[in-house]
């Protein structure tokens, strides 16, 4: 069986990850996730990415690195993470999500992130905690402008 990757979207900005809590299917509504979705066949995972950001969000980003690795959502369907950088917009949850957050790298574990989501989350928080010491730019860059627009309490 060829496995048909899902692409999931680290969005960082101002030194803060967007994390999307589900609406739907029933059995992962309430959890929350790195927002993204399926690729369609012929679409790079790239493209995919700045399709489902915009689908799911309203917003225009560019992908900038992919996060190592690869995790099993179920059978035939695979993560592959991105960071990507906000070009334009505000995020708010159009579709498939009911509330979105921003997480400072220390509040990373304030929500119950989908199991295939953690081991990239922890990958990001790890970068942001780097960025805010001085050390490198954040997945998705930290851009001082673009107006993310929603405060740490969600959109």
């Amino acid at each position: 069986m060829t496995e048909r990757v899902v692409v999931g979207g680290a969005l960082c900005h101002e030194g803060r990850l967007l994390a999307a809590r589900r609406s739907a299917p029933p059995e992962v509504a309430g959890r929350w996730e790195l927002p993204g979705g399926k690729t369609e066949p012929g679409e790079s995972v790239p493209d995919a990415l700045v399709r489902e950001l915009r689908e799911e969000l309203g917003v225009e980003t560019a992908p900038v690195d992919r996060i190592p690795g690869a995790w099993p959502v179920r059978p035939g369907l695979v993560l592959h993470v991105w960071s990507v950088r906000l070009l334009s917009g505000t995020p708010a949850p159009l579709e498939d999500h009911d509330e979105l957050r921003w997480l400072g790298p220390d509040e990373l574990d304030s929500v119950d992130w989908l199991d295939q989501d953690r081991p990239a989350v922890a990958e990001v928080g790890r970068r942001l905690r780097a960025a805010a010491a001085g050390n490198v730019v954040a997945a998705g860059g930290s851009g001082g402008s673009g107006g993310a627009g929603a405060g740490p309490g969600g959109a």
